[in-house]
């Protein structure tokens, strides 16, 4: 099966050191409010919330380091999937991972799922390539995993509505047997030694709220192509795409390597769509070794 989370993009982006974030008072857009921080039902944990495009975006802050990493998480899960990065480099960089709307812990919408408003939000809290191609000012750098610019392709429409249509109205740990082969590599999905683990991440994703993960869902299938502005992005480029992916596939990364100029291109072995849980420390040495060239 094809992506279900191929466009709502994995990313980590390092922006400007005078870039305008969350948590400081400076914020990136016109679109965005001032940070509140919310108090749970139980009043036993307070969230940190930020207002933007009328909708409330739970994040995290992790570091003060001089640059800042932001971090995008891919459909169906939430910042969780960058924990393994931020303890790796909140020591050096200040690391923002947020929630998208109707995801994780951010509120719920009835609106702004497609991918031009998820855009003007990753615009104010820091989608990705779009962002770089669009706003260069905001972006230093970029790194862009398991992702693709391009439209969902027609013979996949049914089978996501469908997928979607089960998810929403009857519940989504149904369809989450289906899903976690998309969202993962065959190396890990029959490691022994990590089924405490694939638990942990089928629980998550069955925990999604089903109104809001059906509405992204429908967003990024719905999604427009942006393969002809990508050429736009001239800031520097890590590319990365596990060699088990079959969601995004290689191929489609080499894809995006071609297309924008002067970028690199790395294949983790024995990874899936979700390189970062699945192959942490060579993500990271990846990212890592980028950073430093920079």
């Amino acid at each position: 099966m094809a992506p279900l989370a191929g466009a709502m993009l994995p990313t980590g982006v390092m922006l400007p050191t005078d870039a305008m974030l969350p948590g400081d008072g400076r914020h990136a857009s016109r679109h965005t409010h001032h940070a509140d921080h919310v108090t749970c039902a139980k009043g036993e944990t307070t969230m940190p919330i930020i207002r933007v495009n009328g909708a409330g975006l739970y994040y995290e802050e992790h570091g003060t380091g001089p640059e800042t990493i932001v971090f995008a998480h891919g459909l169906l899960w939430s910042c969780r999937m960058f924990d393994d990065q931020v303890a790796a480099f909140k020591d050096r960089y200040r690391c923002i991972a947020f929630d998208f709307r109707g995801q994780g812990q951010s509120e719920v919408t009835r609106d702004g799922y497609d991918m031009e408003t998820l855009y003007e939000d990753a615009a104010a809290l820091f989608i990705a390539m779009r962002l770089a191609a669009r706003r260069p000012d905001l972006v230093k750098s970029l790194v862009l995993l398991e992702t693709s610019p391009d439209p969902e392709p027609a013979e996949n429409m049914p089978k996501y509505r469908q997928l979607a249509f089960i998810a929403r109205w009857l519940n989504i740990g149904l369809v989450a047997d289906r899903v976690m082969p998309i969202m993962f590599g065959q190396k890990f999905l029959n490691d022994p030694a990590r089924a405490a683990q694939r638990s942990q991440w089928r629980q998550r994703m069955s925990k999604n709220h089903r109104v809001g993960v059906t509405r992204a869902t429908m967003g990024v299938i719905t999604r427009r192509g942006i393969y002809d502005e990508i050429a736009k992005i001239h800031v520097p480029v890590l590319i990365i795409v596990g060699d088990q992916d079959v969601a995004t596939v290689p191929a489609k990364a080499e894809r995006v390597h071609e297309r924008i100029q002067g970028s690199r291109l790395v294949t983790i072995p024995g990874a899936g769509h979700t390189s970062t849980v699945e192959e942490p420390a060579a993500v990271n040495a990846a990212i890592n070794e980028f950073l430093i060239g920079l």
